[in-house]
């Protein structure tokens, strides 16, 4: 099966790729279904039952939010985030949706929209479930999807929910493990940005995958931006105050006077920050490789803009396509979702994606690049993902500020090296995958452990 790196990065809404994204997904894919199999028109009402993780922390996650605005043919690269709330508020009020925006059918949101707290489907701990009803009761039709993680959706056909529905695609230089990787570059004298490039030149041209790739970073600099100027208190109940405006406008009064050593971590920090308060609201952000984890990948590569002599557009691309083919080798050997290996499958993949990236950019050999990658992952194996409230900010947003700085570090300790080293990032996933399955459930996105019930008067 072949990867794009347009699959692992994808625009779309907070606060969880996962919860939001992949049930937004899975519901508008539930509507075309209907209307490619003729019945749009005689369904009357539908509902909607979400379970495992979705059904424990739905709620918090804005799952039941996504599956409304899903069902009325709305796509989380475009819905627009300012009125997504009212009108969301609107169905409830009118006890009705519109199916693909185009066809009205009853929907009670209080009883057609079940969260199943205690109950979970066989194939992944984020399932749900979609039945379209007639007039005279019956079901018209009904389908199951699970979202695997970072977005991509699978149905109850699929080979493995934690496969993305198969793409054979023949690209260049196909790898399916860490070792293949590295031996791909050393035959061909390739970078590990260069392999992806021509893999991705299977599906688009060269200029294609560099223009998507810069709006892609667009879209990053434009989450940041809003992060840092929107102020107030993140939504959810449990009151979060924004943090990165106050710190934007500390690190402008310092400017570049400051006698603080670690001033540029602070800057670090504050684009992570940005992203991920801008991701508990429900703002606009990149998946990369999940919403949860969405601050790391661009608080490294801010980083590498603000702080680099000679960052460039072409250092931009190179980031990205470096970052992708590491989170391809967790896609495909272990998992990117925290409801099936607690968070080290979000932040750890992330920080490890973005070490690698950072590494090839400062120079680093695909060997130097593939030990940033490991060292990123390595020290975030075990992190549970036990959001407070069922709610994607505590400690979801300075875990990412965390991480995104164990990222650079780890990249400066693989360039202090040549790329030798005795754990090798296949073994490194691996031991993630493993301590995923022994993990136990309540640390696995459920808000059932850890954190989420021994902190439950913030």
């Amino acid at each position: 099966m072949a990867l794009s790196v347009f699959d692992l990065y994808s625009v779309g809404i907070g606060p969880s790729s996962s919860h939001t994204v992949g049930p937004m997904r899975a519901a508008r894919r539930f509507v075309e279904g209907l209307e490619r199999d003729g019945l749009l028109d005689d369904v009357v009402g539908v509902r909607a039952e979400l379970y495992g993780s979705l059904g424990a922390t739905g709620r918090g996650h804005g799952s039941d939010k996504a599956v409304v605005l899903g069902l009325e043919g709305e796509d989380p690269a475009t819905v627009d985030t300012d009125r997504s709330d009212d009108r969301v508020a609107q169905v409830r009020a009118d006890g009705s949706l519109l199916l693909g925006g185009k066809h009205q059918v009853r929907f009670d949101s209080d009883k057609d929209l079940v969260l199943h707290r205690r109950k979970s489907l066989p194939a992944h701990p984020n399932g749900m479930t979609f039945r379209a009803l007639a007039a005279d009761g019956r079901e018209l039709a009904a389908r199951t999807y699970y979202s695997v993680g970072g977005g991509f959706v699978v149905d109850e056909e699929a080979t493995g929910a934690d496969r993305v529905v198969a793409d054979t695609t023949p690209v260049r230089f196909p790898f399916r493990s860490g070792a293949e990787l590295l031996e791909i570059c050393a035959r061909e004298n390739l970078s590990i940005s260069e392999v992806m490039l021509a893999n991705e030149q299977a599906w688009r041209p060269e200029a294609e995958v560099r223009a998507g790739l810069l709006d892609l970073w667009a879209v990053m600099r434009a989450c940041v931006d809003r992060g840092c100027r929107r102020e107030g208190v993140l939504p959810g109940g449990l009151k979060v105050p924004r943090r990165a405006p106050a710190l934007h406008r500390e690190l402008n009064a310092a400017g570049h006077d400051s006698t603080d050593p670690l001033r540029g971590m602070d800057w670090v920090n504050l684009f992570a920050l940005a992203v991920n308060e801008e991701n508990a609201s429900g703002g606009r952000i990149v998946t990369a490789p999940t919403n949860g984890a969405a601050g790391i990948v661009p608080a490294v590569l801010h980083y590498y803009a603000r702080f680099v002599p000679g960052a460039d557009d072409d250092g931009v691309v190179r980031f990205l396509l470096t970052a992708a083919a590491i989170g391809i080798l967790f896609k495909e050997n272990a998992s990117i979702s925290g409801a099936e290996v607690g968070c080290q499958g979000e932040v750890g993949s992330a920080c490890a994606m973005a070490a690698g990236a950072l590494c090839e950019v400062l120079g680093g050999s695909p060997a130097q690049v593939e030990n940033a990658a490991e060292v990123g992952i390595e020290h975030n194996l075990g992190l549970t993902c036990d959001p407070v409230g069922g709610l994607v900010q505590i400690p979801c947003i300075e875990r990412n500020a965390v991480a995104s700085v164990k990222a650079i570090n780890a990249a400066r300790l693989a360039l202090a090296g040549d790329g030798t080293h005795k754990v090798s990032l296949d073994k490194a996933i691996k031991t993630m995958r493993d301590t995923g399955r022994d993990m136990k459930v309540k640390y696995k996105e459920t808000a059932r452990g850890g954190l989420a019930v021994n902190v439950i008067e913030c």
